[in-house]
């Protein structure tokens, strides 16, 4: 429906540039599924993660200066000098953290619920590039601080694309700059790290136009089969979305304020010294899972090829998955093997963070095989033929009537 308005120019503009119906249909009258419990608020809340971060990343940008020199110290000018330079920077720091975490719980919900199962193939592969581009832009922002940490994790990770057989070490000193990492390097990764979030921004847009065409999946796995089992969006998820904000701030408050460093690492308030390795390299906390993987296979170009392969395999899971019940609520072999992988995936990112050693290297390649075992075997082979999924509610009205 249109929208209709008795001012002129409103209504002139509006019958040209329909933007108040577009924003009138998305957030007010969209049909919702009326079952959505509050798993459904995280993707919501990863927008909100999302536009903090690019507003205080502007901020951050206008003191921050890339240059091996004076990136460091500009860091702690921001922090110390700025006005309220250290609760910008806190906030854009601690919410990469809260981000990811938005984005791995609304991913396992995705999983547990079949989200990625037709019609939403698109919209699932669309949420993975999301996930990728995030990837990349945590990483070139965890340089730009110039530490310890911020110099030698950049030197190891653009070092894995050097076992790309003949086109490898040429890749490597593209992506520095020179034959090292240095001012080249950082100032690429600076306007790599300002760029992408505005693309992720692009991709998501279309993440939202992929879910409206589409309708949002729910708990019981089902379609909609008329307006009995939907709401509109606005008041009733808008205040189920608030709530969840709400309760999203106060943790993220917490930390803000009382422990802004725990999801970090105190070496890099060391500045970066390209002579004085750190005993133990590790990345951010949301990379230890992939990281593990790497080191799990012992030949570099293996565990390169192990490390992608292990989010490529994301992008092909529709296909892998042949049940044709959606929801794990219905399949209870699936269940159970979807909470093994998710204690797998939470071994991986406390082995990712372990030293290179005996029997941590042992752990992860059992971890590792774990994880492609589950998707190139156990989804496509093993379940199809030993489970017997319970029978699905004739519709969504029916099941809420009935709890």
């Amino acid at each position: 429906m249109s929208f209709k308005t008795n001012n002129k120019v409103v209504q002139w503009v509006e019958d040209r540039l329909p933007l108040i119906s577009m924003g009138h249909h998305t957030l007010y009258e969209y049909p919702m599924p009326k079952n959505l419990n509050y798993l459904w608020n995280f993707g919501s809340l990863a927008g909100f993660a999302l536009v903090t971060m690019i507003v205080t990343g502007i901020i951050l940008a206008m003191q921050y200066t890339a240059h091996v020199d004076m990136a460091f110290n500009s860091v702690e000018r921001i922090m110390r000098d700025v006005n309220n330079g250290w609760l910008i920077r806190y906030i854009h720091m601690n919410m990469a953290s809260f981000f990811f975490i938005a984005v791995y719980i609304h991913m396992m919900r995705g999983l547990y619920y079949g989200s990625y199962k037709a019609p939403r193939e698109l919209l699932w592969q669309l949420g993975v590039v999301i996930f990728l581009l995030m990837m990349a832009t945590a990483f070139m922002g965890y340089v730009l601080p110039w530490g310890q940490m911020s110099f030698w994790g950049a030197t190891v990770i653009t070092n894995l694309f050097s076992a790309i057989p003949v086109v490898g070490e040429s890749i490597v000193t593209w992506l520095w700059g020179g034959f090292s990492v240095d001012n080249p390097t950082l100032n690429r990764f600076f306007a790599l790290h300002y760029l992408l979030p505005f693309i992720i921004v692009a991709v998501v847009v279309l993440h939202i136009v992929a879910l409206h065409t589409v309708t949002s999946n729910n708990p019981l796995g089902i379609d909609m089969k008329g307006p009995q089992d939907s709401l509109t969006f606005q008041p009733y998820y808008t205040i189920k979305d608030l709530f969840g904000l709400g309760v999203f701030l106060m943790l993220f408050a917490f930390f803000l304020f009382w422990a802004p460093n725990f999801m970090g690492h105190p070496d890099n308030y060391i500045p970066a010294n390209p002579l004085s390795t750190p005993a133990h390299i590790v990345p951010e906390w949301y990379f230890l899972p992939f990281y593990a993987i790497l080191r799990a296979v012992p030949d570099k170009l293996g565990g390169v090829i192990a490390m992608f392969g292990a989010i490529a395999i994301l992008f092909v899971l529709p296909w892998l998955d042949r049940s044709k019940i959606r929801s794990c609520k219905f399949r209870p072999v699936a269940r159970i093997f979807f909470w093994i992988f998710l204690a797998n995936g939470l071994l991986l990112g406390w082995l990712g963070g372990q030293p290179a050693e005996e029997p941590y290297v042992a752990l992860s390649r059992i971890a590792t095989a774990y994880y492609f075992f589950h998707f190139l075997i156990l989804l496509p082979i093993i379940l199809p033929m030993i489970e017997r999924p319970r029978e699905l509610p004739s519709s969504i009205h029916e099941a809420v009537l009935k709890s």
